[in-house]
């Protein structure tokens, strides 16, 4: 059953400056864009920048369209796509859990996922279809046995949301250690294929990636925008939603998969990366409030920020040999982290 106010007197007055909110947040994510575009090894200023955007990637000067179209536009795409993703399956997570520390990497989502896409990586050549295929498949497919085994405990132990957490956790070890034994059999070759994806990276985004995860994007969000009233009632406690007329049970079970599917599509062509999901929701939540007619796509927004600026520090601190995204989100991440831990502690 869905849940819808019957009273939305007042929405005008209180949605402008949420809308405002987010209509801001996108114009500094444009910004940051197009600072991840100059950015890089090669060194292409602001004007060169914007000639070849004009010029398209058919333009005279190859050089330019070749580094702009073929290699840093998709990064950039890239890393906007999957902080995206992460953002709003981490704000479905902390809402169907009600749990501030929620977010598909640190229940065993991004783990999952991991594990499928390093299976792939080391017995792809034995599979009848293309790598680019198989690896969101297979971590879709991981992440979804991931959701499998939570619910599965939640059923025999009561679908609360401490036991879903606890839940999330042993997943999480579990596919820690699946991969683990995955790296231990895998040839020096692919191991470091393997180590070099888990760093969670955007260097090999290609635009066939990019196309990719936005097909599951546009096929996801319309399900996830269809549960923001129920989501939003969650918001009050189960028991109050509940009494609204909805089932909590089944509204988490829908949420879980389309958060698998959100973290599948994100971290299978770009590694692990850890903390997106995690601070995202509490930033957009901080500037617009608890509605999720605007957290869901503040949180997207913030999660598609948090990476971008991650890819641009990455260039910056080391021009020559570009850090993973991955590494930069997990280090500013853990400060985050804990100021989010005391100030839920404080209140």
């Amino acid at each position: 059953m869905s849940f819808a106010p019957s009273e939305r007197s007042g929405f005008d007055r209180s949605g402008i400056p949420r809308a405002g909110a987010v209509v801001a947040a996108f114009a500094v994510l444009s910004a940051l864009m197009v600072a991840d575009l100059v950015t890089g090894p090669a060194g292409l200023p602001l004007d060169e920048v914007l000639r070849g955007l004009s010029d398209g990637p058919q333009g005279e000067d190859r050089r330019l369209a070749t580094i702009l179209w073929h290699l840093r536009m998709p990064q950039t795409l890239m890393a906007t796509l999957v902080g995206c993703a992460l953002g709003i399956a981490g704000l479905l997570m902390q809402t169907i859990l009600a749990n501030p520390l929620a977010s598909p990497y640190t229940l065993g989502f991004s783990a999952a996922a991991g594990f499928g896409a390093a299976l792939v990586i080391l017995f792809g050549t034995a599979l009848p279809v293309a790598t680019w295929i198989g690896i969101p498949v297979a971590a879709f497919a991981a992440t979804l046995i991931a959701a499998g085994l939570v619910q599965l405990v939640a059923h025999y132990r009561g679908a609360s949301p401490e036991m879903l957490v606890l839940a999330g956790i042993a997943v999480l070890f579990f596919f820690q250690s699946l991969q683990s034994l995955l790296q231990f059999m895998a040839a020096p070759e692919v191991l470091q294929q393997i180590v070099f994806w888990l760093f969670g990276s955007l260097l090999k985004a290609t635009w066939t990636s990019v196309k990719v995860l936005t097909v599951i994007l546009l096929l996801t969000l319309p399900f996830v925008l269809r549960e923001v009233w129920n989501l939003t009632a969650l918001r009050l406690g189960s028991s109050n939603a509940a009494s609204l007329g909805l089932d909590v049970a089944a509204l988490r079970r829908r949420v879980l998969v389309l958060v698998a599917l959100l973290t599948a599509g994100a971290v299978s062509f770009t590694g692990t990366i850890g903390f997106v999901g995690l601070i995202a929701p509490h930033v957009g939540r901080a500037l617009v409030g608890e509605d999720h007619r605007f957290g869901l796509p503040m949180a997207g927004i913030m999660g598609a920020i948090v990476l971008v600026a991650a890819s641009v520090t990455g260039k910056i601190l080391s021009p020559g040999a570009v850090i993973p995204v991955g590494i930069i989100t997990a280090i500013a991440g853990i400060p985050m982290l804990l100021a989010v831990i005391l100030m839920k502690g404080r209140s």
